[in-house]
């Protein structure tokens, strides 16, 4: 038996934003980013929307790319403070991830981060507060997802919080809210959307359900990815690939992720790497270490008119490279000093990363390490 989890309510389309005055609730939090949000007019939308909905407003900000614990902890201070009854996380996936995991922190301010990291942790929500989530980035899904990443930087660990628990009631997913992401975050973000397709089509307890919204995002992604590259102001495309982060989620938080995701949020919180970017760099080549036991990889080659997981691997290296993404570690700027020092910590906690869990091959110590080691020096790996 299997068991499908997505949010209360889903609007979606441009222009869809306009749902929120539909909210009931009497105090919002909205938490945000940097002034992205500010200059491109979301946040004084969603702040005149709740409005008409008789809900009043505040705001947290400040919130960094790979949101820290401490963050969370002065956010989840603020909510107490101000005892809102909805919470609206708005922006990228830093973000909303921030804000769920504060909203852990106000219903149960005992809570630790290595509690919560352990699977399906987090007790039973909604206590004080429902979670809106509204994403201004399309890649992550986390506007539909159970699961928030946060980094204890003191460690240079990341650690992915993941309950079903945390999935929002509400997300608005409005490709209009997307059109002033610069490029190179559209090329990231869209790239980690593919990622959650991919592993979700191949994870180890894969069904019809997920699948078919898998492998609808992954098709959306490679055919609009590059249009919202190439011309950013094209409505459709963002639209589309807001539309395929959105599904790529559906499906995974159902089904989970794999070692891509493993793999990539240990050296996203060591060396600073994007989280899309890292999961682009290793993707092919955990391609071709999980061919050896699944012929799903087949399937998605066929999308192409080709038939082989060394294919669909060359079509990731393809449209990584088209829209400017880097192919290995080395590239993006690890020293090999640096990258010597670390290797085996990042095997060690990889290893341990509840998404290791779902891959299809169950991994060795020295597999990922070797992996790890093909994606430093950019070469294919061969296990």
């Amino acid at each position: 038996m299997a068991k499908f989890i997505v949010p209360k309510e889903i609007f979606h389309g441009l222009g869809s934003i306009e749902n929120l005055k539909e909210l009931k609730g009497k105090k919002a939090v909205i938490v945000i980013g940097g002034n992205s949000v500010r200059a491109n007019g979301s946040l004084k939308r969603t702040e005149n929307y709740l409005k008409e909905a008789g809900i009043s407003s505040v705001i947290f900000s400040g919130v960094e790319a790979d949101p820290s614990i401490d963050t969370v902890k002065k956010g989840a201070d603020f909510f107490l403070q101000e005892q809102p009854d909805v919470i609206v996380g708005l922006g990228g996936c830093s973000a909303i991830d921030a804000a769920k995991a504060m909203w852990v922190y106000y219903e149960y301010p005992e809570s630790t981060l290595e509690e919560l990291a352990a699977p399906f942790a987090v007790k039973k929500m909604r206590n004080k507060a429902y979670f809106v989530a509204i994403p201004s980035t399309s890649g992550t899904g986390t506007e539909i997802t159970g699961l928030s990443v946060i980094t204890d930087k003191e460690k240079g660990t990341k650690y992915p919080i993941v309950s079903h628990e945390l999935t929002p009631d509400v997300a608005i997913v409005d490709g209009e809210l997307c059109e002033s992401m610069p490029a190179h975050v559209t090329a990231n973000t869209g790239l980690d959307a593919l990622s959650h397709g991919v592993e979700a089509f191949v994870s180890n307890i894969a069904d019809r359900y997920n699948d078919s919204l898998a492998k609808g995002a992954i098709e959306l992604v490679f055919e609009n990815l590059p249009k919202a590259y190439a011309k950013p102001n094209d409505k459709e495309a963002r639209q589309a690939m807001h539309d395929a982060s959105c599904m790529a989620g559906m499906a995974f938080t159902n089904v989970w992720l794999g070692i891509v995701h493993s793999m990539s949020h240990q050296i996203g919180g060591t060396f600073g790497i994007p989280h899309g970017c890292g999961n682009a760099i290793l993707m092919p080549n955990v391609t071709r270490f999980n061919a050896k036991v699944t012929d799903k990889y087949e399937e998605l080659a066929a999308l192409f008119g080709k038939s082989t997981a060394e294919d669909f691997a060359q079509e990731i290296e393809a449209l990584r490279s088209k829209v400017g993404v880097v192919g290995s570690i080395k590239e993006y700027g690890v020293s090999q000093e640096e990258w010597d020092a670390k290797l085996d910590i990042l095997t060690e906690n990889a290893m341990k990363d509840p998404c290791t869990l779902f891959n299809p091959r169950k991994p060795k110590f020295e597999e990922i390490k070797a992996i790890y080691q093909a994606c430093y020096d950019g070469v294919r790996v061969d296990l």
